[in-house]
């Protein structure tokens, strides 16, 4: 075998669906030494991380933590330690990642019970509500705030309260709405909900954090079985995470220098406002919406339920979805992602994620495009 050398990948600007930008802040900050993951120092960081977690979902809960996985995982854990065989759960699908919701609930030996809406419109509240009003055995009710494969904003105030009317616990997916739009965990009353540190937190890929409210955790305290996935059974998780007890029991080794990173950045977005960076994601996609619109392009989402984050850009007539994005990559080093399922083809998703969110990668998305296209 040939001698294999470092790998030095290319600058890269990132607007695709994630990761987005990482700040050279963040990954100097996974570079600083390593050291045990029950280390005291180690452990006040923890602490500081589940502080500054509850900062960005807006909650008080005591079982806000990251996940030493990705948001996948994050997803997995909800589901696996609140959803038990037999369990009915409503699932909201408009879009791929309800239907991976699905997929848990079955694998959770649950009973999926689905409302279906456009991919490229937003979940429906009145559905829910005739389907919870239908089958009053429902226990949980999950749904996509923020649905990454077709750049719709559900509202999850209004889902959350249905779910709580008809006494379910409400799952939500907020992997690509915490620090890009306004997330409610305590407000709206979600009793469980997941993120990605790669989208809005320009973070390094590989932690979910998550969190869990305190009628959730009685009811994965007094489960009729044992959580399927050792790995992901907060039960055990939390004796490493608790911060009430002065002895922390060893669970996993924790991701120490990706938890660095996670720090870092979430003391960023704490430096910057929750509010500020919720106007400077909005200021980024109407620059975007104003450069695109010159170039005759249209959004695929209805202007109320778009996300400033991340966007959905219809094809031109005629124009090549691959070739445009290989050039761009190629030639301008941008990276922007293509269109799911019934979707591809379709639409370009344009990410303004974070670090991604700036007037100069605006300028180069649009300037790239017009070069690209016209």
């Amino acid at each position: 075998m040939e001698q294999i050398t470092s790998f030095n990948p290319p600058h890269r600007i990132l607007m695709g669906p994630g990761p987005s930008d990482v700040p050279q802040r963040i990954l100097d900050a996974s570079a600083r030494p390593t050291i045990g993951h029950l280390d005291p120092e180690f452990i006040h960081l923890m602490d500081e991380i589940k502080q500054l977690l509850g900062f960005a979902f807006r909650t008080e809960n005591r079982l806000t933590m990251p996940i030493s996985a990705p948001g996948s995982a994050g997803m997995e854990a909800c589901f696996v330690n609140l959803v038990e065989p037999g369990d009915k759960v409503l699932v909201c699908i408009n879009g791929v990642f309800g239907n991976r919701m699905v997929e848990n609930v079955n694998r959770c030996g649950g009973v999926a019970i689905t409302v279906d809406d456009e991919w490229g419109k937003p979940v429906d509240p009145q559905k829910v509500e005739d389907a919870l009003k239908a089958d009053p055995e429902i226990k949980v009710l999950a749904f996509v705030h923020a649905e990454t494969s077709t750049g719709v904003r559900s509202d999850a105030a209004a889902l959350a309260s249905l779910g709580k009317e008809h006494g379910c616990l409400v799952i939500a997916d907020t992997v690509t709405a915490l620090g890009g739009i306004d997330v409610r965990i305590d407000d709206w009353r979600i009793d469980a909900s997941y993120a990605g540190t790669q989208k809005c937190l320009s973070c390094l890929p590989g932690v979910s954090p998550v969190t869990f409210s305190d009628e959730a955790a009685a009811k994965l305290s007094n489960r009729k079985q044992p959580v399927q996935s050792w790995f992901l059974d907060m039960n055990l998780v939390m004796a490493y995470w608790d911060d009430t007890t002065a002895q922390r029991s060893y669970h996993h080794t924790a991701p120490i220098n990706a938890l660095y990173a996670l720090h870092e950045s979430l003391i960023m977005l704490q430096e910057e406002g929750l509010e500020a960076a919720f106007a400077r994601h909005k200021a980024m996609h109407d620059k975007l919406k104003e450069g695109l619109g010159g170039l005759g392009m249209e959004f695929l989402v209805e202007p109320e339920y778009q996300l400033p984050q991340l966007n959905l850009v219809c094809i031109p007539d005629g124009v090549d979805d691959a070739a445009v994005r290989n050039q761009l990559l190629e030639e301008y080093d941008l990276e922007i992602g293509a269109g799911l399922g019934g979707l591809a083809g379709k639409v370009w998703r344009i990410g303004l994620m974070g670090n991604s969110a700036t007037e100069k990668n605006v300028n180069a998305c649009v300037s790239a495009l017009a070069n690209i296209i016209e």
